[in-house]
């Protein structure tokens, strides 16, 4: 006997009823927090400057031949439009690879090896080390592809083509719906879109949002996920300087990792198998050794991630005064806790090596925006700005009526924003990003959720009951047995699942490290927000058990949770019970956090609703107001071209950067009492013999150079070309002086960072000795 579709309809909507707030609680809002704090950008303009410069902006490829052909040309490049981007022809876009949509990386030979940064490979070369084999530390060089390790999670898309399909969206909305409604007509339109141009699952498809929502791009992709490593350095090359030299120029950081892209032998996407072969692609860049010069042509395509450029004051105030400050707060905290105990044990430093970097990269940056914001006073320049769009918008009764009260809307908003971003921020760098032990019990609550169901089945049996008709015995036996059936497959699959996350968690996982986090950050949340916007764990748990007392409070929890070692978690999982969960102090801390974030947004989603319209239609209004201008729309994880000159700069009175560092400034750096200026003896020695092979020229090598091309974060890894389209660096970092960027291009001051492709070849070739890698590359004079 078979239970009918209509039966089962109505039952799934009674067992809904029952148990969609738990999924909505966990799985809907808090993933939609977590991919707002990982992925969310923005698409906005410069408005610094009336009259753009050819340096200024990351340009869509498909319309540089329109906008930005002649400035190119006219800086130095050779290459035709088409050679820079062709969807139907081999093109410089073909060798552009984004590094699973974080970094970019690029193809250098016909056997799919792919240069980028150190640091994009850390997290990769990080899993695959040991005390044993510190690949890390000692670095690690592949003799042939055997030998190549792979990287589970690692993947490479090339871009197949991107496609203007603003009127296609634009033309199913109305002025009649609100935000919302817009909102979820361009989701149904998208959908529509990104499945259909998929060639069923083929291709991975994204629409994305620019210039604040006036218009959208639909990009295709192949993705490819057997990645290997090839080659690294050891980190006394490829963090040489580490947090002390982040960020700042000059530089002597040889910040390159090698990979390797395999497939199937047709030469199509493919999991991991030993059977794959390397991939052929369409094009791969050539390695220049002519070196650099003041002024030469430069130019980087790649995927940077996101900025800020249409952000208006009160934005960048609220970045000023709220968001910056609290991530240089409590994100210091964490560092200086994580380097006390990495430089203490081994095992701890290879375990949270990639988690400090992160953190501290954007630390760091944190500190630099701020700074800069302040000194280039980017506050009063989008003032000045917003003053003119304000005269301009009054002087033209039409115009008034669409654009007249913006202004005061976006301010409006952010009145209401900033009783509630602080609290939010917290939530994020705490809870989320804080200690490890809350984050990670959020991945059972899938199993929470079945669980519950366990629980409840007699009450579903009894509202399903309620709704057959005929033989309800036979009916009802039957659906219990089926249900209980299904619900203890469920679990038993998510019970694997969690086992193998269990597994790579707790492989770099310090509970004496977290600890010290846990204690030292939920004590600064407490203290640093009002009572009535925090979780409601610190009341339940902190005040009304532990009398406020931290140090009890965090033993309770650490000694108490199953998420607190893998002893404790494998134990739980051999046989999970409901009453567990619901008495477990982390997965309830998690609970209670996932609790105050539907809080809080619903106190920031009206006034979001309300910014984003308003945002729309100011950029709108900025763009009909200067005609002329060209405008490249902001970053936001799709290709761009960005093109310039290498350079000096002046960062202040009486100070001269010049635009390329030596190998002589890593002796004038050295220092064998600090770890993060330590050099390698065989590298100390070749230097000393000035042993450079034909990388370096009268006795001279140089390690890195710097442009004025305009770079974000994603940006890292791209391929610095010249005007012939040969690599001549790969970009890794800004500077220092310009690290208000993302929000306002500063172009006297506004640099990349870039190591010179020649010291890449010597450290591969002479330090590494791995001359299979650089037999397999071409090379042009």
């Amino acid at each position: 006997m078979k239970i009918s579709s209509s039966e089962s309809n109505k039952l799934n909507l009674k067992v809904n009823k029952t148990f969609t707030s738990i999924n909505k609680n966990f799985n809907s809002l808090f993933l939609k927090l977590i991919t707002i704090i990982l992925f969310s950008s923005y698409c906005n303009l410069n408005a610094k400057t009336n009259a753009p410069t050819p340096d200024e902006g990351m340009w869509l490829p498909m319309f540089v031949e329109r906008l930005n052909y002649t400035d190119m040309q006219a800086k130095g490049l050779k290459l035709t439009a088409k050679e820079l981007y062709d969807i139907n022809n081999s093109s410089l876009k073909d060798a552009i690879v984004s590094l699973g949509f974080f970094c970019t990386a690029e193809v250098v030979s016909n056997e799919g090896l792919m240069f980028t940064n150190h640091h994009c490979g850390y997290d990769a070369v990080q899993k695959l080390s040991s005390v044993k084999d510190d690949y890390l530390k000692d670095g690690f060089w592949s003799k042939n592809k055997e030998s190549e390790l792979p990287c589970e999670g690692l993947s490479a898309s090339f871009l197949v083509k991107m496609e203007d399909v603003t009127q296609k969206i634009l033309s199913e909305l109305n002025p009649t719906m609100n935000e919302v409604e817009r909102y979820q007509k361009i989701n149904e339109v998208t959908e529509k879109l990104e499945k259909e141009a998929s060639d069923g699952d083929k291709y991975d498809v994204a629409v994305k949002s620019f210039f604040n929502g006036n218009e959208f791009y639909l990009f295709v992709y192949e993705t490819f996920k057997d990645i290997r490593l090839v080659g690294v350095p050891p980190s006394s090359i490829g963090k040489f300087g580490f947090d002390t030299d982040n960020w700042m120029w000059p530089r002597h950081t040889g910040d390159f990792c090698i990979f390797r892209i395999y497939s199937s032998k047709d030469n199509k996407p493919a999991p991991y198998s030993k059977d794959n072969v390397p991939y052929t692609p369409k094009h791969f860049l050539p390695i220049s050794l002519k070196g650099v010069k003041k002024d030469d042509y430069s130019m980087i395509m790649g995927y940077p991630g996101s900025t800020d450029r249409f952000m208006t004051s009160h934005g960048v105030k609220q970045t000023l005064e709220q968001n910056n400050p609290a991530v240089i707060k409590i994100r210091g905290k964490k560092l200086d806790i994580l380097k006390e105990d990495m430089l203490s044990n081994d095992t701890v430093r290879i375990q949270y090596a990639s988690k400090q970097s992160k953190s501290s990269n954007y630390w760091k940056y944190a500190i630099g925006q701020n700074k800069g914001l302040v000194k280039l006073k980017v506050i009063e320049e989008k003032q000045k700005q917003e003053n003119d769009f304000q005269s301009w918008a009054n002087a033209d009764n039409t115009r008034k009526e669409k654009y007249g009260n913006v202004m005061n809307e976006i301010s409006n908003a952010y009145d209401i924003l900033n009783k509630f971003n602080l609290p939010m921020k917290y939530l994020e760098e705490v809870a989320l990003q804080g200690p490890e032990i809350v984050y990670f019990s959020f991945n059972a609550n899938r199993l929470y959720n079945a669980l519950n169901i366990q629980k409840n089945i007699k009450t579903i049996v009894k509202a399903y009951k309620d709704t057959v008709t005929g033989d309800k015995s036979a009916k009802v036996k039957l659906f219990e047995s089926e249900y209980r059936k299904s619900n203890a497959q469920e679990i038993e699959t998510l019970v694997k699942k969690l086992r193998i996350s269990g597994d790579n968690y707790f492989a770099n996982y310090n509970i004496s490290t977290d600890k010290k986090v846990f204690q030292s950050l939920m004590q600064m949340y407490y203290n640093d927000l009002p009572k009535e916007q925090l979780p409601s764990f610190f009341v339940d748990m902190l005040e009304k058990k532990f009398k406020g007392d931290f140090n009890k409070f965090t033993d309770y929890v650490f000694n108490t949770s199953v998420f607190a070692s893998h002893s404790k978690y494998s134990k739980f999982l051999d046989k999970p019970e409901l009453k567990v969960l619901n008495i477990d102090p982390a997965f309830q801390i998690m609970m209670s956090v996932v609790s105050n974030y539907r809080e809080i947004s619903a106190e920031l989603s009206n006034a979001q609703v309300k910014l984003d319209s308003a945002n729309r239609i100011y950029v709108e209004g900025l763009r009909i107001m200067q005609p002329n201008k060209k405008f490249a729309p902001d970053a936001n994880s799709t290709m761009r071209i960005t093109y310039g000159s290498i350079g000096d700069y002046y960062p202040a009175d009486a100070v001269h950067y010049n635009y390329f560092t030596t190998t002589n400034g890593i002796l004038e750096k050295e220092d064998s009492s600090n770890y993060e200026f330590e050099v390698a003896p065989k590298l100390k020695e070749l230097i000393l013999k000035k042993d450079f092979g034909r990388y370096g020229k009268d006795g001279v090598l140089n390690v890195c150079f710097i442009s004025d091309n305009d770079i974000t974060g994603g940006n890292s890894g791209s391929p610095v070309l010249n005007g012939e389209g040969n690599l001549i660096g790969i970009a890794f970092d800004g500077n220092w002086e310009a690290m208000s960027g993302d929000i306002a291009f500063e172009k006297q001051l506004q640099r990349t960072i870039c190591v010179d492709i020649r010291y890449v070849m010597f450290v591969i070739d002479k330090f590494a000795g791995a001359t299979n890698i650089i037999n397999e590359m071409k090379f042009v004079d």
